[in-house]
């Protein structure tokens, strides 16, 4: 039985993931950190951190990037493992993620679904074969109205996927409508579409000389980055002290 804190235990994503884990015979949250003090849950829940003294096996954070330097200082006093789930970082606040590892477990990923980082392993042998057969590789993304950032996190995770198998490195094209030339060749196109409330869709297509592959993945609900929250803090109790991402889980499961 997997022993939970979660942080950001009342919020949207808190709750969501509360759920899921009332239903997981091998998971428990016996404990959670709100820093607004509002809400409630079945389990106690902390304003600070430091005012915790449960007994747990792993820390998931799906809070506010303000809220880092308390919930490290607590997991490195602690010894205890850390998932990450919380977007906005900093390139500051990235290192101090990454200094953290050499201390205790910990886990950072641009995207939490298990399916979206099942296809960044199968993005790597596709494009290690139609790259150099000369397919050209582009990746169309979509999400809701309310998204302020283009191209979004998971679509430059997918281009480095590909991008890390190849031997040449290929550059990203953002916007073509401010040059009149050729595609070229050693490129991967990321285009963005907003609208609507569309959670996340993203395709990616190898376009070659007479045969087209498409790879798509939708994300229906933001309970897809729950529930591989939950599979990633199975994954991470117990683990020696390292930087780990959701690749790590992946690969234990096949």
């Amino acid at each position: 039985m997997t022993r939970i804190i979660l942080s950001g235990c009342c919020g949207y994503m808190g709750r969501v993931i509360t759920d899921i884990v009332s239903s997981d015979e091998d998971a428990v949250i016996v404990a959670g950190f709100d820093l607004a003090g509002q809400g409630s849950q079945e389990y106690p829940v902390f304003v600070k951190p430091g005012d915790c003294d449960v007994e747990a096996d792993v820390l998931v954070d799906f809070s506010s990037p303000k809220a880092l330097d308390g919930l490290l200082d607590y997991c490195i006093a602690k010894k205890l493992p850390a998932v990450f789930c919380t977007t906005g970082y900093t390139d500051d606040q990235m290192e101090k993620i990454h200094s953290a590892a050499d201390q205790i477990a910990v886990m950072k990923s641009a995207n939490m679904s298990l399916g979206i980082n099942l296809l960044m392993k199968l993005l790597k042998d596709a494009a290690r074969v139609l790259a150099p057969a000369g397919f050209d590789m582009e990746i169309v993304e979509k999400h809701h109205n309310l998204k302020v950032d283009a191209p979004s996190g998971t679509a430059l995770a997918l281009a480095d996927s590909m991008n890390e198998a190849l031997d040449q490195a290929y550059t990203y094209k953002y916007d073509r409508s401010q040059e009149r030339k050729r595609r070229d060749k050693y490129e991967i196109g990321i285009s963005a579409v907003r609208g609507g409330n569309i959670v996340g869709e993203h395709e990616i297509i190898f376009a070659g000389l007479d045969e087209v592959i498409e790879v798509k993945h939708t994300a229906y609900s933001k309970g897809v980055f729950a529930k591989g929250a939950v599979q990633a803090a199975k994954y991470m109790a117990g683990r020696p002290a390292g930087f780990y991402d959701m690749g790590d889980v992946v690969l234990a499961q096949v």
